[in-house]
């Protein structure tokens, strides 16, 4: 591949993750943090850009996708757990966020308040989606429509704010609010953890793949180094932003006061810099970034559903999904967000703990016993936070969970679970293993 070639590829990953929620995030976590924003921004760069990443590599490394990586705990929990990842952040949640979160944001602020609400975002969900349609029904075109098209548009809209907010300073920044005052890196860590990009690392990565490969690159050694390289382009381009975006949040306060989210702060500071072209060039970019991810998120979920379901052509799935997710985007923001929640905290840890396994694979020499400890150690843990979530009485659990496991009111208590599982399932192959050995020697 030329480098040319590969940047495009690292510009349409980038595109790729980077959507409405992406934008919102940062400027909340510089506001908050303040002075200490730089301590808190390395946490959230490490979660936020680092794990989506390495996700994207461990899928390289497997050579193929997702339910190959998860079957190496069983052929039944990786086309399960691989369905339910797909149809998650595909059309049931993922696709049709990107639409109502775009109109929420992008188009929300221009309608007059006598207009029906209701009824403009109907008609713009069928345009919306129209229009991902069209650009997902030929995939081997995604790396010219968005790596070499979309992406710099993005940019460029981006760099206009981060240049007018040093170039015009909005004021001081401010010293940390309570969350960030004393552990401002560990918030920021936890903070990168709830984008969920890591998720949708996992269901891009066969985009990624098959990019490459329409180069001509088969060599499994290869093709997993350009993903690589691939990978630390978004990632470039991914920390500058968030960087940026988060400087924006820090010097936000004595222009627009503390905000209640990060949606808040960057419209406003929008405003407060460029006036009602701020509004306008704010909702082209939250437009173009909730369509990329929309575009890759349809192109992989049919992607995989052709492959394992040869009858289901790609074309008639990008069809049915982008005419599901127009459907089920019109439930509202609010009430998508609310249904994703439990079952997102319920799988992302499952895909965190395959992630991290996959890196381990040749130390443990991927027995299938270490993958089913962590898995299973993992899944106690985050399921109860999923049924907490939904609203389910778990008070009884959580009690025991609190006083027990570290970090679990940080919400990442099922990592020392995880920990012991796997220890657990490598210890029981070496028992197992000794046992036969006896057994042969009797």
């Amino acid at each position: 591949m030329s480098k040319k070639d590969l940047i495009a590829v690292g510009f349409m990953l980038f595109a790729l993750f980077f959507g409405a929620g992406n934008m919102i995030f940062p400027p909340a976590l510089g506001q908050a943090a303040g002075e200490n924003m730089w301590l808190a921004i390395v946490g959230f760069l490490i979660t936020g850009v680092g794990l989506p990443v390495l996700a994207i590599i461990a899928i390289a490394r497997t050579g193929n996708d997702l339910q190959q990586l998860a079957s190496r705990a069983h052929p039944v929990f990786g086309i399960t757990f691989t369905i339910v990842m797909y149809l998650a952040i595909g059309p049931f949640f993922g696709i049709p966020r990107t639409g109502t979160a775009s109109f929420e944001i992008g188009v929300t602020p221009f309608l007059p308040e006598t207009v029906d609400r209701s009824v403009m975002l109907a008609v713009y969900t069928v345009v919306y989606f129209s229009i991902s349609l069209w650009l997902a029904l030929n995939p081997s075109k995604l790396v010219d429509r968005i790596g070499k098209l979309l992406t710099p548009l993005l940019l460029i809209g981006l760099a206009l704010f981060f240049v007018k907010s040093i170039w015009t300073p909005m004021g001081d920044i401010q010293p940390p609010t309570d969350a960030y005052t004393d552990a401002p890196f560990f918030k920021g860590f936890v903070d990168g953890y709830l984008t969920m990009d890591a998720i949708a690392a996992l269901v891009f990565g066969i985009i990624v793949i098959q990019a490459i490969q329409q180069k001509g690159i088969t060599n499994k050694k290869q093709l997993t180094k350009l993903c690589i390289q691939a990978g630390f382009v978004a990632a470039s381009g991914l920390t500058l932003v968030y960087v940026s975006l988060a400087f924006i949040g820090a010097s936000s306060v004595q222009a627009i006061g503390y905000r209640n989210n990060g949606g808040e702060i960057i419209s406003q500071t929008a405003t407060y810099l460029f006036g009602q072209a701020g509004t306008i060039i704010l909702s082209i970019i939250i437009m173009l970034a909730c369509l990329t991810t929309s575009v890759g998120l349809l192109s992989s979920c049919a992607s995989y559903f052709s492959k394992i379901s040869p009858n289901l052509s790609y074309r008639m799935l990008v069809i049915v999904m982008s005419c599901f997710s127009a459907f089920t985007a019109n439930v509202g923001l609010t009430k998508l967000i609310s249904l994703s929640v439990p079952v997102l905290i319920i799988i992302y840890p499952l895909a965190m703990t395959l992630v991290a396994l996959s890196f381990l694979h040749d130390y443990f020499r991927g027995k299938q016993t270490v993958y089913i400890g962590a898995l299973a150690g993992t899944l106690l843990v985050s399921i109860v936070d999923g049924l907490k979530a939904a609203g389910f009485d778990v008070s009884s659990i959580l009690h025991v969970y609190e006083k027990t496991l570290p970090l679990f009111e940080q919400g990442i208590g099922w990592l020392t679970p995880a920990l012991i599982g796997g220890v657990i399932g490598l210890l029981l192959n070496k028992t197992n293993r000794v046992t036969r050995t006896e057994r042969k020697a009797s």
